[in-house]
């Protein structure tokens, strides 16, 4: 009976997430996409009464966001995440297919 390899050290440090996930361009990424889902989805609502006063097409403001604007704007997220996501990976895949002398330097957290 065949017994499966012992677990390498390497992939005990991997954790379940490659290390490139955590990588600054992306940490960025969703810090500010977050960012946006806070505004929108918080402050927006707690000065709904605030923006009762400016009238959109026949509707107060704080109508449109919560109705509309906080649904419209979560979409645009995940549109932007994906279209972000493709392309650092588009970008990582034409980096790792150059030739270099040198190994790349390893990727920056923090």
């Amino acid at each position: 009976m065949m017994q499966p390899p012992p677990p390498s050290h390497e992939a005990e440090l991997a954790g379940p997430f490659p290390p490139d996930l955590h990588d600054v361009r992306h940490l960025q990424l969703k810090g500010g996409l977050l960012l946006l889902w806070v505004l929108v989805s918080f402050v927006a609502m707690y000065f709904a009464r605030d923006l009762e006063t400016i009238v959109v097409g026949g509707w107060p403001l704080g109508f449109w966001i919560a109705a509309q604007g906080a649904v419209l704007v979560f979409m645009a997220i995940v549109v932007v995440y994906c279209w972000a996501m493709n392309r650092f990976e588009r970008q990582d895949a034409a980096q790792a297919d150059l030739p270099s002398a040198s190994p790349p330097p390893p990727p920056r957290h923090g």
